[in-house]
């Protein structure tokens, strides 16, 4: 059985920094295409990050560069999203999840997180 299960989160002035973590289990996030994707109320889920299963590739939202960094932790079998510089349009729901293939689309993914919420206050 696979569980995606998440930490992190909270509430953060602008400016300040979060570190999410998405710990699975019943899967290796070494062979595995890992993304983090957000969800603002009334809107839909969106892209925030990739990386490949070897770790090499690596994508980002045109909101996350140079901001959050994706990372994985093979031994601890987690998956990381630093967020730095934060801003108040960073709050959302942020969601981890597993996917068969490099791609930015929420539809390719099958295995997701609980959600985490982040609020940025400004």
């Amino acid at each position: 059985q696979v569980q995606l299960v998440q930490s992190g989160g909270g509430l953060v002035q602008a400016g300040g920094s979060l570190r999410l973590s998405c710990a699975a289990s019943g899967l290796k996030v070494s062979k595995y295409v890992m993304g983090w994707f957000r969800q603002s109320r009334g809107k839909e889920r969106e892209f925030v990050a990739v990386i490949g299963w070897s770790g090499g590739t690596i994508l980002y939202s045109a909101s996350a560069k140079g901001r959050f960094t994706v990372s994985r932790d093979n031994a601890k079998n987690t998956v990381y999203l630093q967020m730095n510089s934060l801003k108040s349009e960073d709050t959302a729901v942020y969601f981890c999840a597993h996917s068969r293939g490099f791609s930015i689309e929420s539809s390719r993914y099958d295995y997701w997180g609980q959600g985490t919420q982040v609020t940025v206050s400004s």
